[in-house]
């Protein structure tokens, strides 16, 4: 192991900074790995590395069976403007892909999922995170859960997708259907989520390291 930093980018703001096996300070050191040198966040105390694996999110692109087919966008509480996105969320231990975001969609809309269906695997490198996106046909009276503040009912061919995340698997879902999708600008510009209803999708922000307190 190098005994100082390798030339690598500054860990990002909320990164990991103690070691939590012993305490110790963290710090981007070079180690040879199966495939070459790599510059990681290591303590040079006891070992550990923090290999910084991408988080796997869920993500549903909810279609209300009876409500005519139209798909249900929300909109979270902590953002400004009017834009609305996927019902999404992270897994919890213990449970499936399909068990995570049936759940996730029953808590934050109160929907019950008959059936749902995948429709594929995304990165999302900027929020180091792999997005699982699913198709799930729901029913019932829609309930939010406190972090959502809004909803809406789109048409599928009225929804614009994101240029990368979450909106390629709404554009792979539009195309099954045989709707050549939209994309919008990202991030969008400010004046257009303040002064019209925009619908798009978007990602939870990165799991906290262990012991950090939530957002």
């Amino acid at each position: 192991m190098s005994s100082s930093p390798a030339a690598a980018p500054l860990p990002a703001p909320g990164a990991w900074r103690y070691c939590p096996q012993c305490a110790g300070p963290l710090a981007l050191l070079t180690q040879d790995e199966d495939g070459g040198p790599k510059a990681r966040l290591r303590c040079a105390a006891c070992g550990f590395t923090h290999w910084n694996n991408p988080t796997p999110v869920l993500a549903a692109i909810v279609e209300c069976a009876d409500q005519g087919g139209r798909v249900l966008l929300a909109r979270n509480a902590a953002w400004s403007g009017r834009m609305f996105a996927l019902i999404t969320g992270f897994m919890e231990a213990g449970e499936t892909p399909e068990e995570g975001i049936t759940r996730e969609v029953a808590e934050e809309t109160a929907l019950t999922v008959d059936r749902l269906s995948l429709v594929g695997v995304y990165d999302f490198q900027r929020m180091n995170q792999v997005i699982i996106v699913y198709h799930a046909l729901a029913r019932g009276t829609v309930r939010l859960s406190p972090e959502l503040v809004e909803y809406k009912l789109f048409e599928p061919a009225d929804i614009r997708c994101w240029p990368s995340g979450t909106g390629h698997g709404v554009a792979d879902w539009l195309r099954s259907r045989g709707i050549e999708p939209r994309f919008m600008e990202w991030p969008p510009k400010a004046d257009a989520a303040d002064t019209a209803d925009t619908a798009g999708e978007a990602e939870p922000a990165p799991a906290p390291a262990p012991g950090a307190p939530r957002p």
